[in-house]
């Protein structure tokens, strides 16, 4: 399964959580975002990466 990331500000999480889980068909993880990035959405300030990794 590849891996995907998806940083994300607090506005879209859920709608990057319902990608994920539509996708992949996984639950996915939230993580607070350890290096400066955009929402993938709307370009402010990313807080969030969601992801389909298991490991995170």
């Amino acid at each position: 399964m590849p891996i995907r990331d998806i940083q994300v500000c607090q506005e879209h999480v859920e709608l990057a959580l319902d990608m994920i889980v539509d996708e992949y068909e996984t639950a996915p993880s939230i993580q607070p975002v350890s290096e400066d990035g955009s929402c993938e959405f709307c370009r402010l300030n990313a807080q969030y990466v969601v992801s389909n990794r298991p490991d995170i």
